[in-house]
């Protein structure tokens, strides 16, 4: 959603402020003062539940496309494994199930992705951008044009994006200012087509089994799924020439 941008390109990049700046500038911005006064209090209930701190926080943010939900998960910064911390109904779809390979086919991306920008104001409330295209995408689309301005936000409308309402963006944006501000600069975003259980998998293979390519990229990203659920740490990830996921 290119409106979205607003002016977030002009300071909000992962590099742009070092800790505790970020969170200093964050600040100056309406939007995000009235989540911290309408919503500080919840997610440091939250956290403290989970013998985390503000000062002492980072994410991970794991998103589910036909279970309509994202996760967020939080850890100290010198700990491997993550604790999900809550869990956020998504409002509104676009597209259909399956990766974004191209401008303007309305498609929410799949893959592994980082956050790559904030926007403190965002037509749709607050919005966290996401590093769409991404290396897979690139090597694995035929389009000229891939698109981009892939966010998550608030309101209950969407062209790709990842629509929370209001109310639920402001509680995942603090928690993302929290973790860049304690210094970490690539917040992971894991979009899954849906929960890729075993027994989920096989009734979604049935419903796509005329379509191989799909499948196949599937299976790949069901090898980074297992391996995250299974041990809650953050993922290494690179991608081979074929824009296949490597873990």
């Amino acid at each position: 959603m290119k409106t979205t941008l607003a002016i977030a390109t002009l300071a909000f990049l992962p590099g742009a402020f070092s800790p505790p700046d970020f969170l200093s500038e964050q600040k100056k911005f309406e939007k995000v003062r009235t989540a911290f006064e309408e919503k500080g209090g919840t997610i440091g209930h939250t956290l403290a539940e989970n013998g985390l701190e503000a000062d002492n926080l980072n994410i991970l943010i794991s998103v589910y496309k036909d279970n309509d939900e994202l996760e967020v998960y939080g850890k100290k910064k010198t700990d491997a494994v993550y604790k999900k911390l809550a869990t956020y109904r998504i409002c509104s779809r676009s597209g259909q199930l399956g990766p974004k390979r191209k401008e303007g086919d309305y498609q929410v991306p799949e893959g592994f992705y980082h956050i790559n920008m904030f926007n403190p104001s965002s037509n749709f409330f607050l919005s966290l951008g996401i590093n769409y295209p991404n290396l897979s995408d690139k090597r694995k689309s035929k389009a000229t044009h891939l698109g981009g301005n892939i966010f998550i936000h608030g309101a209950c409308v969407t062209i790709g994006c990842i629509p929370m309402t209001d109310e639920g963006i402001k509680e995942i944006y603090l928690y993302a200012v929290h973790a860049r501000n304690n210094g970490q600069t690539r917040i992971p975003v894991y979009i899954f087509p849906f929960r890729m259980t075993d027994e989920s998998f096989l009734r979604y293979k049935t419903r796509y089994s005329a379509n191989a390519e799909l499948l196949g990229f599937w299976a790949n990203m069901k090898t980074g799924y297992d391996r995250f659920t299974g041990e809650r740490k953050e993922l290494k990830v690179n991608v081979d020439a074929t824009g296949n996921y490597q873990f």
